[in-house]
């Protein structure tokens, strides 16, 4: 649509020339930020966001195993348990028995096998 004055049409499109060119410098700056983020981030020493989501499914993977881990160890002793328990019920409550005592009487004498050998001491030459 063209308009009799040519004023318009010429400030319609500088408006518009500089809207682009703002456009353009927004992109510019934008691209530089995050260059700059970047690279201070990086000397930081952060983890990039892909590498850090990964770390974090190993950490839950992990996590998830050592609990299912612990409830079969808790399952188990509980069988152990069960099974320690099971062989004294079925023998039933152990009575007290007495070791019966020892005759008393005159000790035995000491038989040739018993003796203490005695070493004679050798003659000196």
């Amino acid at each position: 649509m063209q308009t009799e004055n040519r004023l318009f049409d010429d400030l319609a499109r500088m408006a518009n020339g500089a809207i682009n060119t703002l456009s353009g410098v927004r992109e510019e700056i934008e691209s530089r930020l995050r260059e700059r983020v970047e690279r201070w981030l990086t000397e930081m020493d952060m983890v990039p966001r892909e590498e850090f989501e990964a770390i974090k499914e190993l950490a839950q993977k992990a996590r998830a195993e050592q609990e299912d881990l612990t409830a079969k160890v808790a399952a188990l002793e509980q069988k152990l348990a069960a099974m320690s328990v099971a062989p004294e019920a079925a023998q039933g409550p152990r009575k007290a028995t007495a070791k019966p005592a020892a005759k008393a009487g005159p000790e035995p004498k000491a038989g040739p096998a018993t003796r203490r050998r005695t070493t004679k001491a050798k003659p000196a030459d």
